[in-house]
């Protein structure tokens, strides 16, 4: 039987619970055993992105003393994965721990990656017939590089319509602490990323980062727009259980 650690993130541990449980799911499903450590903590990607990096250091020191074991970390999010998996290693290029920082961020893998290119998951879709659009996260885009692998689950669906996004690629403002920081830039970057997927004609829009989740269904909840934002890992067992979004 496969083992794996199952790092939730900050988002996923306060905001996104259910999701949590369901990418938990996805993965025994599929026969894996899934070691969740309690004393997890935040990646430390918003202290490095604000040039805290001694800090930063901390955070990720104490992250590997907490998986130990060799087991791949899966990670439902493409920005805490990018930065456990590739920033941890820009973070200590010239440290004395560099070398168990390499071997910890090997270990790092998004749990998209992790069930289509591993697992090679086959999934049965006992949905609706539905038209989506996904939204791609820019960590998980120029970092992590694990779209390609989001994208290939939904596409194992069926009864799944996956419309493509314009500018799929753009921002959609959310930036961690630049939401923060810019609230009227990030505000104008969410209202255009609406707007591109509203063209689409696509009754949901995915995506696989709770970050950028958060911001683009919040800003079409406001605005009282008919589009329905999901996460990637709830959208998928959902499809395979048949149970309605």
């Amino acid at each position: 039987m496969k083992k794996v650690y199952f790092y939730a993130t900050c988002l996923g541990s306060a905001a996104m619970q259910e999701m949590v449980v369901n990418a938990i799911k996805l993965l025994r499903k599929e026969g894996v055993e899934v070691i969740f450590k309690k004393n997890q903590t935040c990646c430390g990607q918003p202290a490095f992105n604000s040039g805290y990096f001694k800090e930063s250091k901390e955070v990720a020191l104490y992250n590997i003393q907490q998986f130990k074991e060799g087991y791949p970390i899966v990670v439902p999010s493409g920005s805490c994965a990018g930065m456990m998996s590739h920033d941890y290693l820009e973070l200590f290029k010239e440290d004395k721990e560099f070398d168990k920082v390499r071997s910890f961020s090997s270990q790092v893998i998004e749990l998209s990656q992790y069930l289509d290119e591993v697992l090679k998951v086959d999934y049965e879709d006992r949905g609706e017939s539905v038209k989506v659009t996904w939204h791609s996260n820019c960590h998980a885009l120029r970092v992590q590089k694990s779209i390609e692998a989001s994208k290939n689950l939904i596409k194992r669906l069926k009864n799944v319509e996956l419309v493509p996004l314009e500018f799929e690629e753009e921002c959609c403002g959310f930036g961690g602490t630049f939401s923060i920081k810019e609230p009227e830039i990030s505000n104008a970057m969410a209202m255009q990323k609406i707007k591109d997927i509203q063209n689409s004609g696509a009754q949901y829009v995915i995506s696989g980062d709770g970050g950028c989740l958060l911001n683009i269904k919040g800003t079409m909840e406001r605005i009282g727009s008919e589009v329905k934002g999901v996460h990637l890992y709830d959208f998928l067992l959902k499809r395979i259980e048949g149970v309605r979004l």
